[in-house]
């Protein structure tokens, strides 16, 4: 199929919310993104609601671009079925609302009538209860529940979006709350009916639809790069495929972005970050830095071209990506290294090879502990290395780097870091608490994992999932307590890991107090803490000099660079 040069003939209405709402029934198809506006955005939308009121004038909101589907028929009325493509988000809030104050009018004359249409509104008389919008990716039913019986099931929560429904819940009904102690809830009603308005778009043909969102991002719309992406691909296969293929195209490319929207949930910063990777993996040349968004998405738009299989393959290409990177975001115990960026960039492009998952581990172990070495204990700042970090990363997939080559440019990563030189300050241990929690966090578990290997145990792993799913400073316990204010309060011998509930529960007991809780801690660590200060009966700083140096003695023999 060519590109179409038809003019954009349009019919835009300018509707109220009432108007918006009535005959229609509407859905959020599953390959758009999840419910995503958080507190912010919805002050700003209760912010408007009250200066409409104020004003007395009609507030315009925004755009809302939908597909026409099928018309339904419920009793004796007839629903228009629309698919959103835009304004989906505020929609929701805006649908959200009208049920806290549904829930919030009373069965009094002046309320029940209200009451009552409201109800009609947001749950259809039919027998199935249909409700005004069905949104994605509400597999606990949470948004279903809140509008048909306005219950706040927390204990369905299975997803970050369904817990940004139950927010938006609370901090409606607080709002609705605000009105009705001052008697305005009918004044809010018909604010939000009447007041509220946009420009609403309604098209039969989906691929009009998609070129409709690429002018309105064109104007200035505040969407996403990741979403502006998919309309891109989503309307290349309307502009550039043969009828007879572009059904299965469309199909496939609906799997693909929900998946996409499923794996991201409401962690939209790795949205942006997987776009900005699977964008900058794809340009042909070796880049110096990662691709900003909208920059990444139109490396990946060319690599899409104009034929299916291209189109689909970027798609899934990013689907990759973002598999990846939610991965290396969720695994908490590198946390201390995945903080930098480029660092990640480095480890996404090992993790795209494919390689058997020891050949992967191996050069990931290497690619964290270069990492650790640089950032951590030689106190790199994280603007530092970038070029070389992703010159190398460009070069383990366009040029398919041996696994030996990737280690070895791997660790030259690190050279003029050499761990010796680094420890030589004396004064280095002093302070690894302001400011390196993570780090220290990270590593008293290598510390920890040498200690056990030493016996011939095993780490215990319950109590360091207790410690890596807290933050770390809940964790990090100053054996002679901060109140006391030791001249070597923070010195790395003087700090130790413990569960987050036990940390918090002996706060500033005296080390003499403490010990006995130290030694059936599960921390190997600081189960000899606990013992030497029986043995002692106490913790001076000869002995803080002491633990200090003996884990410095790991650390040098753990980051030993390749070349000392």
């Amino acid at each position: 199929m060519i590109r179409s040069e038809e003019p954009l003939l349009l019919n835009p209405l300018h509707l109220s919310v009432a108007k918006l709402f009535e005959s229609r029934l509407f859905r959020i198809p599953d390959y758009q993104r999840a419910y995503s506006w958080q507190t912010k955005q919805r002050d700003d939308l209760f912010g408007d609601i009250e200066e409409a009121y104020r004003s007395g004038r009609e507030h315009f909101m925004a755009t809302v671009v939908a597909i026409a589907r099928e018309t339904r028929s419920i009793a004796a009325d007839e629903f228009r079925a629309v698919e959103l493509v835009d304004g989906q988000q505020r929609i929701t809030t805006i649908v959200v609302l009208l049920k806290a104050i549904e829930k919030a009018l009373q069965d009094t004359p002046d309320q029940s009538r209200p009451k009552r249409d409201l109800g009609d509104l947001l749950v259809k008389g039919d027998d199935h209860s249909l409700v005004l919008l069905q949104t994605n990716h509400d597999s606990s039913n949470v948004f279903t529940i809140y509008l048909r019986k306005g219950q706040l099931d927390e204990d369905s929560i299975a997803t970050a979006s369904d817990q940004n429904l139950i927010d938006a819940a609370r901090e409606c009904e607080a709002f609705v709350a605000g009105w009705a102690e001052k008697g305005k809830l009918i004044e809010l009603l018909a604010t939000v009916k009447n007041r509220l308005s946009m420009i609403y778009h309604e098209l039969a043909d989906e691929a009009t639809v998609y070129r409709v969102f690429e002018v309105l991002n064109s104007r200035g719309l505040d969407v996403r790069w990741i979403d502006k992406t998919k309309s891109q691909m989503m309307s290349s296969i309307f502009e550039f495929i043969e009828e007879g293929a572009r059904a299965d195209g469309l199909n496939e490319m609906r799997v693909i972005w929900k998946d996409i929207y499923r794996k991201l949930g409401m962690k939209l910063a790795l949205g942006n970050e997987a776009l900005r990777f699977a964008g900058t993996f794809s340009v042909p040349n070796r880049p110096n830095r990662v691709l900003g968004e909208e920059e990444a998405s139109a490396a990946l738009l060319n690599r899409a071209g104009r034929e299916i299989s291209t189109i689909v393959g970027s798609a899934e290409w990013l689907r990759k990506v973002v598999r990846l990177v939610h991965e290396l975001n969720s695994d908490v115990r590198r946390a201390a290294v995945t903080k930098i960026a480029q660092a990640r960039f480095l480890a996404i492009a090992i993790m795209l090879r494919g390689f058997e998952t020891q050949l992967r581990e191996k050069l990931l172990s290497e690619w964290e502990k270069v990492t650790f070495r640089i950032f951590a204990l030689g106190g790199a700042d994280t603007r530092m290395k970038v070029g070389e970090y992703v010159r190398l990363a460009h070069d383990v997939l366009a040029k398919e780097l041996e696994p030996d080559e990737i280690l070895q440019r791997t660790r030259a990563l690190g050279a003029s870091y050499a761990i010796n030189h680094l420890l030589d300050s004396e004064n280095y241990w002093d302070n690894c608490y302001e400011g390196w929690t993570e780090e220290l966090r990270y590593l008293l578990f290598r510390y920890d994992e040498h200690l056990a290997e030493k016996a011939g145990e095993k780490i215990n792993a319950l109590q360091w999932n207790k410690i890596w799913t807290a933050d770390p400073s809940k964790s990090i316990e100053h054996i002679v307590p901060q109140s006391q204010e030791p001249t070597f309060k923070h010195h790395l011998g003087n700090l130790a890991m413990l569960p987050p509930g036990m940390n918090s529960s002996l706060q500033a007991d005296p080390p003499e107090e403490k010990a006995e809780a130290y030694a059936e801690c599960g921390i190997r660590g600081t189960m000899l803490v606990g013992r030497l200060i029986k043995q002692v009966d106490g913790w001076s700083e000869v002995d803080v000099k002491k633990r200090a140096q003996d884990i410095e003695q790991f650390v040098r023999a753990e980051w030993t660079d390749w070349t000392e």
